[in-house]
This record gives C-alpha cells, structure tokens and sequence, in this order.
C-alpha cells in the first residue's frame, strides 16, 4: 500500500498550521489522495476504518481529554448499539486505503425520522450526510446531500428494484422492500451515492431521530441559532406539552402552534430536534433544513465535550443507553472504542458543515434537485483528500449557520 501524507494549508493571512474552521472566511487541513477500485475485505480487528461516523463527529468528541477508565469501559458502555451492514459494495478497496490507519475517514450518516407506527419499509432517508476526517485526523466536515437530488439508482437484486431515475431519498425506499429493511435501504443508497460522487465509505450510521431525543436529553440541552422564525408542521402544544398534530387532535382539547423564534437559545431535546425538522416556511427549504441539522450535530458535540460527558463514566453509560435506542452501526465488527481513541484530537468546535449547491436550489430540466459542478467537485475534493483546500478556494460552500 502506498504511504500518504497529510497536506496542511497556510491560514488565509500568511500564518502556517491549523486554523479554527467556524470562521467562514478561514481554512481548514486536508490530507492525502487516493484511488483503485479493489473491494476491500471486510476485517474484524480492531481498526478504525469500519466505524462509523457518529461518535467521532456527535458524541465522541474528546477534545484531547483522557477519557475515565479504559477502552474495556467504553466498549462495555457502547455494548448496546446494533452493528449490521449498511455499505455492502460501497465500502472502500484496499487501493483506496482499507484498513490503513494514516488515511482519511468517509462516512454515510442516514437520518430517519421514523415512528413506531410506520412500517419498516415504508420509510425514505430524507437526512443524507457524508462525514469526511482527513488524513491529520484532527478535523471533520459534514456534507449534506439534498432529498430531492435527481438520482440513478441502481438495481437491486435483493429487494427487486429494476433500476431508474428518480429522487435519491427514494434508494433508501427501494432498498427496503422485500424484507431488505432498513439495511438493504442503506445498502442501495450507500450504492447510489458512491456512482454518483465516486466516494467509497469506511463506514455508516442509520440514525432515527426520534430516539435522537433522549441522546439531547441525557446531554440536557444543545443551543441552536434559530435564522428565520418557523411554524413548526410537526407539533402543537396541549396543556402546555408538545404534541405530535395527529395526537394532539385526538385529545379534542385546545392546540397552540409550536413556532421557533429567531434567536439563539438552549433547547430541549424535543424543540432542537422539532426545529431540525422543519422545511416549510423557511426560505430556502430543504437546504435550510440540512443547515440546521448539521447545527444541530455540532451543538451535540460540542455540548458532549465541554460538560464533562465523556471524562464521567456515569455520564457516559447514561449517553451511550441512549443512543443505542436510535443508532443502527456499520462497524465492520471493529471496537467502537478503538476509534474513538484514534480520533481523540477532534473536538466539536472542529466540525466543519459544509452546503451543496451553495445552499439554495439548482432545479434541473425534468423539476429535481441536481448537484451543480461546484459540488461536485467538492465531492471529488472529498475522494481525494483535498477538501481542506477546495474550501479555501470555495468559502461559499461553509454554511452559514454557527
């Protein structure tokens, strides 16, 4: 395998090293290339290459800090949390760097927002996040790709999808069919992305953030930057209690609006997760919704790392319950904690969110999203390890919410 090395731009006034990327005119660091197209052999010792996103970007953050006890006592607290495989041919080859502990980490972040109610296969991801850490491992960027990206979707032989054009929310639909559940819906969208971007993946998360609420609640609050004032369309307040509208209605009794008031604030876990939900009434629609759901998962680092959370073992057990109630884990059968420690000197205030289409919309002839060329090359920045350098060149592509 060959050996990388990682690249690291000058800040923007002439300064070398690493610069603090939630400025939006200020740099970040990059990494090392890659390429092949030899599939990977999927491994079950300790390395970090299979695991997924979520703990390194979410709740993982260390921040340099020595985390209570040992691996023993973050495998134990992680014990919980379902691993399955979500990539099947979309993880990376060995050329691309397999099992390689100096390179870069992709991940698929799946958000669904499901309920009990709803049936397993009756569900599209409309949260779609790709995760990138550099070779340096010492930084992190979200990408949102949009629900309504036009999308060839390949066939799928297990669920019986014949292959076609359409919305690439609709791959994780497709996938699920014919008992592929929710990881045949990854499986089929992990596919889908890696055609269209060329980005091949360490690992992936399917996250419900449903059950994201007791993960906000066991942090206590996260603060959110509220842009533009919103109606919720989700949730109404009875008795002073939110509600979901369908519930609420059954009660017969008075309902009162759930309306986000511009400004920032701490929120409980049921408002933060309610605000990133919303799309209507915002200007800009889906692309303000990535935008805020990006916040949100860096408010959630950032909260993990600066209370104290993952130096308390009580703290963490009571993190890691739960979130094992709304994660579903690619990890290739590798330790969680492994990674964690491998990732160690990022924190929340490295999290970069980054926007496609630079955050509004790009309607293509036939009325869908379609990724216009300054994202794709951003995605073929990501294939390479050269993101770092694609956004100085790019600012407009840094989202603008803190």
């Amino acid at each position: 395998m060959p050996v990388h090395t990682s690249h690291r731009p000058q800040s923007l006034d002439g300064a070398p090293g690493r610069v603090p990327p939630v400025i939006p005119n200020q740099p970040v660091p990059g990494g090392r290339g890659a390429g092949g197209a030899k599939k990977r052999t999927r491994r079950k010792d300790p390395l970090w290459a299979r695991l997924t996103l979520i703990f390194g970007a979410v709740l993982m953050m260390t921040s340099g800090l020595a985390i209570v006890g040992s691996k023993a006592v973050i495998s134990k607290a992680t014990s919980g949390i379902a691993q399955r495989n979500l990539l099947g041919d979309a993880g990376k080859s060995d050329a691309e760097g397999g099992n390689s502990l100096d390179g870069p980490i992709d991940m698929l972040l799946l958000g669904v927002d499901a309920r009990e109610r709803w049936a397993k296969d009756d569900v599209r991801s409309d949260t779609i996040i790709i995760l990138h850490i550099p070779a340096s491992h010492d930084q992190a960027y979200l990408i949102s790709i949009p629900r309504d990206t036009e999308a060839q979707i390949p066939a799928d032989s297990k669920s019986g999808y014949p292959g076609g054009v359409d919305k690439i929310n609709a791959a994780f639909f497709f996938g699920a069919q014919k008992g592929g559940g929710w990881e045949g819906g990854a499986r089929l969208m992990a596919k889908t992305i890696k055609n269209m971007t060329g980005i091949s993946f360490d690992g992936a998360a399917i996250i419900n953030f449903g059950g994201f609420k007791n993960v906000i609640d066991a942090l206590g609050t996260v603060r959110i930057c509220v842009s533009h004032e919103v109606k919720s369309h989700h949730m109404s307040m009875v008795d002073g209690k939110p509600m979901w509208n369908a519930d609420a209605k059954k009660t017969g009794k008075p309902r009162t609006p759930v309306v986000h008031k511009k400004g920032c604030r701490e929120m409980e876990g049921w408002e933060a997760l309610d605000y990133a939900r919303q799309r209507y009434g915002l200007p800009n629609s889906d692309y303000d919704r990535q935008q805020n759901q990006q916040q949100l998962i860096k408010a959630m680092a950032k909260k993990a790392t600066d209370k104290g959370m993952l130096t308390n073992p009580l703290k963490l057990n009571q993190l890691m319950k739960a979130a094992g109630k709304s994660l579903i884990l690619d990890t290739g059968g590798a330790p969680i904690a492994d990674f964690i420690f491998t990732l160690k000197g990022v924190t929340g205030n490295d999290l970069v969110t980054l926007r496609t289409n630079g955050g509004t919309y790009a309607t293509a002839a036939s009325g869908r999203e379609s990724l216009n060329e300054t994202s794709m090359q951003m995605f073929r920045a990501v294939k390479e390890d050269k993101l770092a350098d694609f956004v100085v060149a790019n600012p407009g592509v840094l989202s603008t919410r803190k």
